[in-house]
């Protein structure tokens, strides 16, 4: 199953996923000081089988994998559990918006993989786009990581993982249907995640230890699950019309949606220094969309031109 590339409609899906994931974040950090890790997870995965599944079966939809599809799909979840479970991780000890500020070096990441690993165009602009967002990113960072201390480790953890999980997701996004992607991939984790937290809760390792929450942490934990669901199926959808690169800088706009979301659930508002970098990260997120734009329009006049002459 091939398509063909589509920047426009892909940036369309990232912004969705830059609303979505925030909101995800908030409700995990919720739930962070109260369930443990493990079971955070399991339960993340398990309402993506619970409702993906179904759409699969009723839809018909691919979800066999074979050869190198197979895989990549395996490590994409292996990385999927890591990334996730760091972010939770960080989640506990920063606030919302420092946490995925601090985070935000990921699509400089992403910019250099998918130039050195996937070989894709990066043009001058879209490079200091990127630049100037990370830029304005460090100026978000409160407090420093001198006054933060090793949980500031967490989400640059997060980071790398998730950088090479949208490289292996560019891989296999227009191979497989991302419906069925996400449901195998909802799979794989629970059956590598029951085992672990089986052993650990015999074992009494705090972080995998089970524990029953109340009706409204079964709440949460569902909600963590629908959430995750539909941010990773932007995510899949975005990468599977657009290129890493061109998405890099559009992910900065998860931090100031994390910042309202920050201060409607937490009552956290970032100081003057924080807010400016906010609206350097979202400038440098809507130039790479009027640029797309443009390269789109000079690529369909460039494609017209030559029938028109013919004709």
């Amino acid at each position: 199953m091939m398509t063909r590339d589509h920047p426009t409609l892909g940036i369309l899906l990232m912004l969705g996923f830059c609303i979505v994931a925030p909101l995800g974040d908030a409700v995990a950090k919720l739930l962070g000081g109260t369930v443990p890790l493990g079971e955070l997870l399991f339960v993340r995965f398990a309402v993506q089988v619970v409702l993906l599944a179904p759409l699969v079966w009723v839809g018909r939809r691919q979800w066999r994998m074979k050869g190198r599809v197979l895989q990549l799909t395996f490590l994409r979840t292996l990385l999927h559990i890591g990334g996730i479970g760091a972010m939770f991780t960080a989640l506990k000890h920063l606030p919302l918006a420092d946490a995925i500020a601090i985070a935000f070096v990921m699509p400089f990441i992403m910019l250099l993989l998918g130039k050195y690993v996937l070989g894709e165009e990066i043009g001058l602009r879209r490079l200091g786009a990127c630049i100037v967002g990370f830029g304005g990113t460090l100026l978000v960072i409160q407090p420093s990581f001198i006054q933060v201390g090793w949980p500031a480790l967490w989400p640059l953890l997060m980071a790398v993982i998730f950088a090479f999980f949208m490289l292996v997701t560019r891989q296999i996004a227009k191979h497989t249907d991302p419906i069925g992607l996400q449901a195998v991939s909802g799979v794989m984790a629970c059956v590598l995640l029951a085992p672990v937290l089986l052993i650990g809760n015999y074992l009494e390792i705090a972080p995998l230890m089970l524990q029953a929450p109340d009706s409204y942490g079964w709440f949460l934990l569902a909600a963590i699950g629908g959430l995750g669901t539909v941010t990773h199926l932007l995510m899949t959808w975005s990468l599977r019309y657009a290129p890493a690169a061109t998405l890099a800088s559009m992910q900065y706009l998860e931090i100031p949606v994390a910042t309202l979301f920050g201060w409607l659930i937490f009552d956290q508002l970032p100081n003057t220094l924080a807010s400016v970098g906010i609206a350097v990260t979202m400038a440098a997120g809507l130039y790479v969309i009027l640029r797309e734009r443009i390269a789109a329009k000079q690529l369909s006049a460039t494609k017209t031109a030559p029938a028109q002459s013919a004709a």
